[in-house]
């Protein structure tokens, strides 16, 4: 892989894949949830190793520090080699769940019946009712 001079912090955290996308990781530095020495960066500001950046995301808390530049988005297992994680214990496992987590499936045995559910109602009340 090439050797970097200079990446936008944005850049670096979509790369390493703290982010899901890249507009994503600028709207999180533009947030203040990405921050360094307890304060905001910008996106345009520019990664340095060994610097260490405070990341929230929607899933967890993140304390990396930086070994190595990376300007493109590579697979997960080579872009762990390009920092590391020094989160405490505690935030590791704190898990945050979306304040509506809605996967558009109804919940189970709620509301009116699927359209597979009442056939399968119907085969086993004996089959289809006649109208008379």
């Amino acid at each position: 892989m090439k050797e970097v001079e200079k990446v936008r912090i944005d850049k670096y955290l979509w790369s390493i894949r703290i982010f899901k996308t890249r507009s994503l990781a600028s709207a999180g530095c533009e947030s203040g949830r990405v921050k360094m020495n307890g304060a905001a960066v910008k996106a345009a500001r520019s990664v340095a190793i060994n610097d260490v950046y405070e990341i929230r995301t929607e899933g967890r808390k993140w304390v990396i520090q930086v070994t190595g530049l990376l300007a493109n988005r590579v697979q997960y297992t080579e872009a762990i080699k390009y920092y590391n994680d020094i989160t405490p214990e505690e935030d590791k496992h704190e898990q945050r769940q979306a304040s509506v987590f809605q996967t558009g499936k109804r919940p189970s045995k709620i509301g009116r019946p699927t359209k597979k559910e009442r056939r399968e109602l119907d085969d086993f009340m004996g089959g289809e009712e006649e109208d008379f």
